[in-house]
């Protein structure tokens, strides 16, 4: 038999106008149920966990009152039509229309995937206008979008990363059933939808949460705050709500996969970590078809090895690696962790294993960093030229250079590994992605502004330009402009997705010229040629034609292939 939280938590219908409340309160000696102009006392079902049956239906508004005072949203909630602040709703998924029947799932071995950031991937900022354009995603060849968190946050404009009620749609995107008929429209265009999801911290907020329980510890911590509560005591209805809400999205909303954000800042020193049980459920509920992706900075293959063998039972994740290699040789950065990839060779090692810090001296970390990865399939790790992190920390957003974007392109979409593109890159979007939010109280507010103008204190040049947050300039500059993007260049990365698909699956070999700037990689009988130098460059190739280049200049003569600077060719 299970313990009392283990039963759904949160509002669930029940028919013929009834809702069954169930809730993790082990700090309230009673609870109520406030809907309908009355306040319904729920019973206690032992270790905190209060339960009901009301007379309620889908669309009514609720909150708890906690021992006849605090009136509150359901830590479970499945809408906050009016924020943080207001009422729950109760929300009945079985309502959902539906109507792709013919989806599949996702391919695996064909994942091409496209993050993006429900507000500003139109203007609309809204799921049916990110679903207006899903068609051209569609024809580049990516086969599943990446929502960056959707979870409820303080005010309207936010990355996501700070939602306090996890289970929530946020209401200026759409709401659940936006939410459900993005999924449907996406599954319509035979493209899978992953979401980040975030179980490290809580947004702004908590303390409607601790009100109920010790949502979160102060045994450790995060760069964001207090870190959740999954091994301190009374912790079963933290990991609860944690893992039936990941199962939620799948079951629920459809939903092919999960991110899972800075697993490294989950902590658990209890005899089954959280993390391998929330992936094993959430494989369950979703019929071994949903995917689990794993944000980690640890280069820890345990973190994709199966629980029986000591693992956390991810299907892939992240690698920061091949971004940071590939960053610092196109643009020549050397900041912070740019530091450790100086060297041509650390791309030559990205290209052809998952982590170029296996066990090695991290100059900048000052320590051995990683573990070998080897007999891991290629497609568990996640590469990627930008993402929301990448271009979003950087004092001013921006982007990558444009002459150092076509090479980047072909280097991630003919990886061996599972590529990613950030929405605008293929068109070469010049827009910044900023770091903006909306907070409502305006303590928080102004820490956020301070704080995001003390991380970059030491870097000359920038003490007056952070842009302010708070600002909605800040998040209108970050809303994309396909309409003003490059042709050429979106048609590049449909050529590059599509040759992918010819490439053979194995491991690549991989040489390059530390001095001549260049990388060859061969996978069966064709290789991929980078010319990372500013100089034009020759390289000697067993090829006879160029299948694809990145740009104009390419010559292939008597086994001799002419690159010019920041250019590459694929050969057969």
């Amino acid at each position: 038999m299970g313990e009392p939280w283990e039963l759904p938590l949160g509002a669930t219908p029940a028919g013929d106008g009834r809702t069954t409340f169930r809730v993790w309160a082990p700090r309230a000696s009673a609870v109520a149920v406030a809907t309908g102009g009355a306040d319904t006392p729920l019973a206690p079902e032992g270790l905190g966990v209060f339960a009901g049956t009301v007379a309620a239906s889908a669309g009514d508004d609720y909150r708890y009152v906690i021992d006849g005072d605090a009136r509150l949203p359901d830590p479970c909630s499945r809408f906050q039509p009016e924020g943080v602040r207001g009422p729950s709703r109760i929300v009945d998924p079985g309502t959902f229309a539906w109507s792709a029947h013919d989806w599949t799932g996702l391919d695996r071995d064909d994942l091409v995937i496209y993050e993006l950031h429900v507000g500003t991937f139109t203007p609309g900022g809204t799921f049916a206008a990110a679903a207006a354009r899903l068609g051209a995603l569609a024809a580049l060849g990516v086969t599943a979008i990446e929502l960056m968190p959707v979870a409820t946050f303080p005010g309207e404009r936010n990355w996501g990363y700070d939602g306090l009620y996890t289970w929530a749609p946020h209401p200026a995107y759409g709401g659940p059933e936006g939410l459900a008929a993005l999924v449907d429209a996406a599954h319509g265009h035979g493209l899978g939808v992953i979401l980040d999801v975030v179980y490290n911290h809580l947004g702004p907020g908590t303390e409607a949460f601790e009100a109920f329980g010790p949502y979160l510890t102060g045994r450790y911590g995060t760069p964001w705050g207090e870190a959740i509560n999954f091994d301190d005591r009374d912790c079963g209805g933290v990991r609860e709500w944690a893992i039936q809400n990941a199962c939620m999205w799948v079951r629920d909303y459809r939903i092919d996969g999960l991110r899972v954000d800075a697993v490294h800042a989950i902590h658990d020193e209890g005899a089954r970590h959280v993390l391998p049980e929330l992936t094993a459920r959430v494989a369950e509920a979703g019929g071994g078809a949903a995917v689990t992706i794993a944000e980690s900075d640890l280069n820890d293959p345990k973190v994709l090895r199966a629980e029986g063998s000591g693992g956390w039972g991810f299907d892939a994740q992240w690698s920061d690696d091949f971004h940071h290699a590939l960053h610092a040789r196109l643009t020549g950065e050397r900041d912070g962790y740019y530091s450790d990839y100086a060297a041509l060779a650390d791309l030559a090692a990205a290209s052809a294993r998952p982590f170029v810090y296996d066990g090695r001296y991290s100059p900048f970390r000052r320590r051995r960093h990683g573990a070998p990865a080897d007999g891991v399939p290629a497609r568990s790790f996640v590469v990627c030229a930008q993402n929301h992190d990448q271009v979003g920390n950087r004092a001013l957003g921006e982007r990558p250079p444009l002459p150092t974007r076509r090479l980047a392109a072909m280097w991630v979409l003919l990886s061996p590994w599972t590529p990613m593109i950030f929405m605008g890159e293929e068109h070469g979007e010049t827009r910044p992605f900023l770091f903006f939010t909306d907070h409502i109280d305006p303590f928080i507010a102004d820490a956020t502004r301070e704080g995001r103008r003390h991380e970059f204190k030491e870097f000359a040049g920038f003490e007056d330009t952070i842009p302010d947050p708070q600002d909605p300039d800040t998040f209108a500059r970050s809303v994309i402009d396909p309409e003003s993007g490059d042709q050429e260049l979106r048609e590049l990365y449909r050529a590059l997705i599509a040759l992918r698909r010819e490439m053979p699956p194995g491991a690549p070999r991989v040489r390059f010229d530390e001095g001549g700037g260049w990388i060859g990689v061969r996978r069966g009988p064709v290789e991929m040629v980078g010319n990372f130098s500013d100089e034009t460059t020759e390289v000697d190739v067993d090829a006879r034609d160029v299948v694809l280049a990145t740009g104009g200049g390419v010559a292939l003569a008597d086994g001799r292939l002419r690159l010019p600077a920041l250019s590459g060719a694929v050969v057969r």
